[in-house]
């Protein structure tokens, strides 16, 4: 670069160093060039934002559902596009507050580039995010096709699990019935001891506590509000701030206020292929989370590993139909159920087919009179099996802690179901073990390693979605850069942008040559193979702008 003119800074003193020591020496801040650095030069060819442009370039993000047409009036909107970038940006450094990014805008050169220079402000960064969940899942599943165009999805084995996800929202503002009745309660006794000093006090007193009962009845308003909508949606919790999240366990019974993450793994790079924001429990979600796979996967030839907490036999009937093989923990016997001498435990009743029967230690038959049951919430029926050799069985102390009835088994409509997942985890003891290194492994990386563990959204369980879903794209995209490296995904995805989609005779041939060569990365990979492709792969990109 050559100088042209030489600005003296009187603000700045010049430190005189000892001339036996030597130290890098920075430019003038007043320094002019007659040849500028551009804003290109500045970010390094192999840098990773220059992925995340190309990246977010490749999509049909009108047909994904972001807003690309707005009405003429007013101020020019900020392309979806170049939002996208600065989230993806942020997620996969870390950065998730709308101020933050805000603030990036005008000092990062990496956002700067990123974006051509634009700074929209903290409000129309989350409004994005808000506004988009179902387009950021297509996004998502974006990164999980380019996974599996370059093999990296085994498709044979995968595992399902569930993780919490703080919300903005505190356990003060959130209620049950209960709660709200406690609350109730105590301002009943409140108004009452107020209207007992009404009628001793007058003048400014009286003024005080007039003022001090309309708050509590205000307050009062309030909470009944609260126990009617509660009534009116059926359900058992409601939270002020995010009516999405709900009360839940964490570990070791301490509970938060959450949303409920439940995301399927693919146990060949830990990639992952699904993801969804609930805000129950995972005890009815497993059926939900192999029929998806298998829509992603286009196939019914894999494993699924889950743990105790999905455990239900309606779920396995599903995965039945489903033709799908799964593998889930059995959970232990309730110490409540459990005999007082441990030979005889239910799962020392032998069960006959044939006559429907249970057969005792001590040789009885039990028998059911085929009337169905069903639970207190309806989740399942049930027969009973008992029998009256019961009451004059010298062992029956031993046996059940029922002192008139006797020992009473209780066998479900899914037991044909819980039995055949009970055979599946003992003849594959091993392969069951590989589940929690499958899941684990992106609720480290996302949670310990990257700080997010609370959503940044408020109000609804459609906006937690979104964020969640990016914290996925950005676990995805980081996965695929470790694994094939930014230059190989960067030159694969510049040769599948809409410029490639035209017909004209020019480009005809050069697709014909990219699919023959996309079939030898497919096909290969690994270092030695990339380093064979990789000059094709440059000639091929040539006349792409440059990166």
């Amino acid at each position: 670069m050559l100088k042209t003119k030489q600005h003296t800074n009187t603000t700045e003193k010049q430190i005189a160093l000892p001339s036996s020591m030597k130290f890098i020496q920075g430019q003038n801040r007043g320094q002019t060039y007659l040849f500028p650095v551009s804003l290109n030069d500045a970010v390094d060819t192999e840098n990773e934002v220059r992925l995340i442009d190309v990246f977010v370039d490749s999509l049909k993000l009108e047909e994904f559902g972001f807003k690309t047409h707005f009405i003429e009036n007013g101020r020019p909107a900020y392309h979806p596009a170049d939002l996208l970038k600065l989230f993806i940006y942020g997620y996969l450094n870390q950065l998730r507050p709308s101020r933050k990014l805000g603030k990036e805008c005008k000092r990062n050169i990496e956002v700067m580039w990123l974006l051509k220079s634009p700074q929209p402000g903290h409000n129309t960064i989350p409004n994005f995010r808000r506004d988009n969940p179902k387009a950021i899942k297509k996004v998502f599943r974006e990164t999980v096709k380019i996974a599996k165009y370059f093999n990296l999805i085994g498709g044979t084995l995968i595992a399902g699990d569930s993780t919490k996800f703080r919300a903005q929202d505190s356990k003060k503002n959130n209620f049950n019935q209960k709660k709200i009745d406690r609350h109730l309660e105590y301002i009943e006794n409140k108004l009452k001891e107020y209207n007992e000093a009404l009628a001793e006090n007058d003048g400014d007193k009286k003024a005080g506590i007039e003022e001090e009962i309309k708050k509590q009845n205000q307050r009062k308003g309030g909470y009944k509000k609260l126990g009617k909508q509660l009534k009116e949606t059926g359900e058992a919790q409601i939270s002020t701030s995010g009516p999405g999240s709900r009360q839940v366990i964490t570990r070791n019974n301490i509970t938060e206020v959450a949303y409920n993450a439940q995301t399927t793994s693919d146990a060949k790079h830990n990639l992952i292929i699904d993801y969804k924001a609930t805000n129950t429990n995972g005890s009815k979600a497993m059926g939900n989370m192999p029929r998806c796979a298998k829509s992603i996967l286009r196939t019914n030839q894999f494993t699924a590993l889950y743990d105790k907490g999905y455990h239900t036999g309606g779920e396995f009937e599903i995965t039945d139909e489903l033709g799908i093989k799964t593998l889930v923990a059995i959970p232990a016997i309730p110490r409540s159920s459990n005999a007082p001498g441990p030979r005889y435990n239910v799962e020392n009743f032998v069960y006959d087919k044939v006559e429907d029967c249970y057969t005792c230690p001590q040789g009885h038959k039990l028998k059911s009179n085929g009337v169905w049951h069903w639970t207190w919430n309806n989740a399942y029926r049930f027969r009973q099996f008992r029998t009256p050799a019961c009451k004059r069985c010298d062992v029956k102390a031993k046996c059940t802690k029922a002192k008139q009835n006797g020992k009473i088994i209780q066998r479900s409509g899914y037991t044909r179901q819980l039995e055949a997942n009970k055979e599946r985890v003992k003849a594959n003891k091993g392969l069951y073990k590989k589940r929690q290194q499958i899941v684990e492994h992106p609720f480290g990386t996302i949670k310990r390693q990257w700080g997010f563990s609370y959503v940044m959204t408020k109000k609804s369980i459609q906006r937690a979605n979104a964020d969640i879903g990016f914290m996925m794209v950005a676990y995805n995209l980081r996965r695929l850069i470790n694994i094939i490296g930014v230059d190989i995904l960067k030159q694969y995805l510049a040769s599948i942008l809409p410029i490639f989609s035209s017909k004209t005779a020019l480009f005809k041939p050069m697709l014909s040559h990219l699919g023959i060569l996309s079939c030898k990365i497919k096909n290969k990979i690994g270092e030695t193979c990339f380093g064979l492709l990789e000059p094709e792969l440059i000639r091929i990109t040539t006349i792409q702008r440059s990166f």
